[in-house]
């Protein structure tokens, strides 16, 4: 039926070819003929709708799965080169963590530095004496033995030494 739908112009010479040789013994010639229309039964009518919506479904199906299989594609494609530039900045971010930390520890070195030389200048310019240093180093005693691991606590010799000087060489007899 399709075929015949389709080709309506071989129908019409085949048809003309027939009715010419029929009417050419009575001297009649058909120059053309021309099918308007073929209405085919209800039955074969609906079988063809049915066949075109099933194509139709067809070709809609296929559409809708290359679609989803391309924007799968392109959302992995996606994922992938964000997970590569997340990567990348974390990588930055982490770089740049450790020069500022880097940048920090030498600051604060360097402070200390300062700071040490600036005692160590001012220690110099006092001039200052064994009783001055003495004081000094008594002073810091409890500082050195408040720690947790000191368990053992060491005092140099001398320190009875530079005791009698500090309290003006007053010895018993």
């Amino acid at each position: 039926m399709e075929a015949a739908l389709t080709s309506r112009d071989q129908i019409n010479g085949q048809l003309r070819g027939a009715l010419d040789e029929a009417t050419g013994t009575w001297g009649i010639r058909v120059n053309r003929v021309e099918l308007k229309s073929i209405d085919p039964p209800a039955s074969i009518q609906e079988a063809m709708e049915k066949q075109m919506r099933a194509e139709r479904d067809k070709r809609a199906t296929i559409l809708t799965a290359e679609g989803e299989k391309q924007s799968q594609i392109l959302t992995a494609e996606g994922n992938q080169k964000a997970a590569v530039l997340n990567a990348e900045g974390e990588k930055q971010s982490a770089i740049l963590r450790a020069e500022g930390q880097r940048e920090a520890a030498i600051l604060e070195a360097q402070g200390q530095a300062q700071a040490v030389q600036n005692v160590f200048d001012a220690v110099h310019k006092s001039n200052p004496n064994q009783q001055v240093l003495l004081y000094q180093y008594l002073q810091m005693l409890p500082e050195l033995a408040k720690g947790d691991s000191n368990k053992v606590f060491v005092l140099p010799q001398e320190i009875s030494g530079a005791l009698s000087g500090l309290l003006g060489n007053n010895k018993p007899e």
